[in-house]
């Protein structure tokens, strides 16, 4: 099953930073248990491979994604840590080689249907779309749905609850990137109780 297929099956990737490694595995078992099998955990913060690895170890039944992977060394590192994919917000040629060559899945970031096409031509068809609110959200996947047919997207950035549905139900929209499920805020204060609850509301999309 590839990547694309799994996401679409779970409709939201989290998008969260985690101050430490305890807390992500505490996220991870949260949204596992309200049925939101996934996680891209970003390396914004100084704990970010370390919480990689830890979720990878504590709880191998999510789906780990590596976010904000700007170079190769961070790609390899995430690799080496657990992530079983790659989220980021460009297109980098060199986290691109290395992710061919590991067999595992980049989604670069685009913002235009230059850095699409140039991504295509390094062989990743599903990609990022960001920021998306900032560079046309919707209008612009519209926009190229039709000369680029075989390109389809997680778009994220600036995404809520409210406006979810209307991404995911274009036809080049696999998945939306959403920071709303587990902000930083609710992960600070370990507040499962409304994160669970966001996570669970992902089903009604």
């Amino acid at each position: 099953m590839t990547l694309a297929s799994r996401l679409a099956a779970l409709k939201v990737v989290p998008v969260v930073s985690v101050p430490s490694a305890a807390r992500a595995v505490e996220l991870a078992q949260c949204l596992r248990d309200a049925g939101l099998g996934v996680i891209e955990l970003t390396l914004r913060t100084a704990a970010g491979l370390a919480a990689i690895e830890a979720i990878a170890r504590a709880v191998p039944e999510i789906l780990l994604g590596a976010g904000s992977v700007r170079t190769s060394e961070q790609a390899r590192a995430s690799i080496d840590a657990g992530a079983a994919f790659l989220v980021a917000p460009a297109f980098n040629p060199a986290v691109s080689a290395l992710s061919n060559a590991a067999g595992i899945a980049y989604l670069p970031g685009t913002a235009t249907p230059t850095e699409m096409e140039t991504a295509a031509g390094h062989g990743h068809r599903f990609m990022k779309l960001f920021p998306a609110e900032v560079v046309g959200g919707k209008g612009l996947l519209k926009a190229v749905h039709g000369p680029m047919p075989d390109l389809t997207f997680c778009p994220t950035g600036g995404i809520t609850a409210a406006t979810a549905r209307s991404y995911l139900d274009l036809p080049n929209v696999v998945c939306v990137g959403g920071s709303w499920i587990a902000t930083d805020a609710a992960i600070r204060d370990g507040d499962w109780t409304a994160i669970g609850a966001n996570a669970r509301a992902v089903a009604d999309l």
